[in-house]
């Protein structure tokens, strides 16, 4: 089934405009998703709105969004005056900057899209735009209004296309100096860093996605389907949860642990 894009607008140079789509570039369909039963009647159990107050349901026409302003004192915004806060930006990617990719840190990066043209017509302005910044090694900064609200994000070529990420708020990045002020000034010891560095080494692998798959998802489908089968047939069995690794042991002597670590890899690696 062909996924729908996400969001179709306009992507915008100067003068050089194109049509362009944008899908989600990752995907929570794969997880185990659960529904809220009635033990007793194993219906789903469904969730309402209810004044805080009365106690009675709102209906849905009722819903307004409201800014507190102090306790109990609310302002009213109503959907039309939060659709048109920035209506420029709602259908229109205006690339207006251009920095470097290198100097935009991995903790700004937040959601990322894929931008594709989306119309043949369009493909040529496209290409243009997207080898343009490839050549220099640029990356476009523009703003794009994302489920009603207005996001900074970036534009880097990536292949054929372009990935576009959402950029986390100023006041949405903590200065890293206020978590790490605490830890001391030692340096690394001059005789476990060979040690470490042969360690690493040996470790060392090329990536691959399966560095990153969920067992807990894996384990989950194990006891969905043996219950599954256990429906059909008449004696009824339950699943066991998987055996919990022991809780590893304090190390003292972190010399002694790596060197055992070096000795282990060896044995495992003949």
């Amino acid at each position: 089934m062909a996924v729908r894009p996400y969001w179709k607008g306009y992507l915008k140079l100067s003068l050089v405009t194109c049509p362009v789509q944008m899908m989600p570039a990752t995907s929570e369909n794969e997880k185990v998703r659960f529904h809220t039963l009635n033990r007793e009647t194993q219906n789903r159990v469904v969730s309402h709105y209810v004044d805080s107050v009365t106690g009675k349901e709102v209906k849905e026409e009722d819903e307004v969004k409201g800014y507190q302003r102090g306790e109990d004192e609310y302002i009213i915004l109503e959907d039309e005056e939060l659709e048109n806060v920035a209506l420029d930006s709602t259908k229109t990617i205006d690339i207006s900057t251009f920095t470097q990719r290198d100097s935009i840190e991995w903790i700004w990066l937040d959601t990322p899209y894929y931008l594709s043209p989306n119309d043949p017509v369009g493909q040529e302005a496209f290409s243009v735009i997207r080898d343009a910044m490839q050549s220099q090694d640029m990356v476009g900064i523009s703003r794009l209004v994302i489920t009603r609200r207005e996001r900074a994000v970036m534009l880097e070529p990536r292949g054929k296309g372009i990935v576009l990420w959402t950029l986390r708020y100023g006041d949405e990045v903590r200065d890293e100096e206020t978590y790490f002020e605490g830890i001391g000034d030692e340096k690394a010891d001059t005789d476990m860093m060979p040690l470490i560095q042969q360690l690493i080494k040996k470790q060392t692998q090329d990536w691959t996605p399966k560095m990153v798959i969920d067992p807990v998802q894996d384990r989950l489908l194990d006891i969905i389907n043996t219950k599954k089968k256990a429906l059909k047939k008449p004696s009824k069995s339950t699943a066991k949860a998987p055996a919990s690794s022991p809780a590893p042991n304090n190390v003292i002597n972190i010399m002694d642990a790596l060197k055992k670590s070096i000795a282990a890899e060896s044995r495992t690696s003949k």
